[in-house]
């Protein structure tokens, strides 16, 4: 079978797209659904976060099982391949064993337009390795795996191009934030929604970044729903 074609164009309008309007309705609850947490201010939210120092040590990647069989176990398609096809602004052919051809994304990281998704990663919001370090407690397998698999909240896994996601790495606010200014907000509330839905601690420098983007973030606003 003939490689995919591909085509990383720049998007011609600066206007940002949320996160979430690129997620099925059905996923993306709305305030005031139950345990969906009333909208807080950037900075309030930023204050709910417990801060700790760091533990990388027993890190492993494989400790997160992923990609398991997604929403719908019967569609033939992962988690990975489930989120690429509900991030789509142009749906892709679908053929057996979920191989898409076609189709169109903007990776936001970026702000560049992506026609092929065999260039495109699933990242997770916040890095594994970061959310290793940042477990309050030590997590079970079972957690980890509903953690790296986790659409139920629109923000927890996002499509991207693959060179914004390897320039990201597992690199937390206060060292990596997407090239396109425009995003940051978004990015800034959607980390510390995805760290409070999960229970999760910041380090003293990563919340001091983040507080430094709230005050040029004024209106952004965080809602969350905690994962059970």
């Amino acid at each position: 079978m003939p490689a995919l074609a591909l085509a990383v164009l720049p998007v011609l309008s600066s206007t940002p797209i949320a996160h979430a309007q690129a997620v099925p309705a059905l996923i993306a609850a709305a305030p005031g659904a139950p345990g969906v947490r009333a909208p807080l201010p950037l900075s309030e939210a930023i204050d709910q976060l417990s801060v700790a120092e760091e533990h990388r040590e027993g890190y492993k990647r494989d400790l997160y099982k992923h990609w398991n069989k997604g929403l719908i176990a019967s569609d033939g398609c992962d988690t990975r391949k489930e989120v690429i096809l509900s991030e789509a602004l142009e749906a892709p052919t679908v053929a057996s064993g979920c191989k898409l051809t076609g189709g169109l994304w903007r990776s936001a990281y970026d702000d560049v337009v992506v026609t092929d998704a065999a260039r495109l990663d699933v990242d997770h919001f916040v890095p594994l390795a970061e959310v290793y370090d940042s477990e309050q407690t030590p997590w079970d397998a079972a957690r980890r795996e509903a953690y790296a698999n986790d659409q139920n909240s629109p923000d927890t896994l996002i499509a991207v191009s693959a060179a914004s996601n390897r320039s990201k790495a597992d690199k937390d606010p206060a060292e990596w934030l997407p090239t396109d200014g425009s995003y940051h907000c978004t990015y800034a509330a959607t980390w510390v929604g995805t760290k409070l839905r999960w229970d999760l601690a910041v380090d003293e420098a990563e919340r001091q970044a983040l507080l430094g983007l709230a005050e040029d973030c004024p209106t952004t606003t965080v809602v969350y729903e905690p994962a059970v």
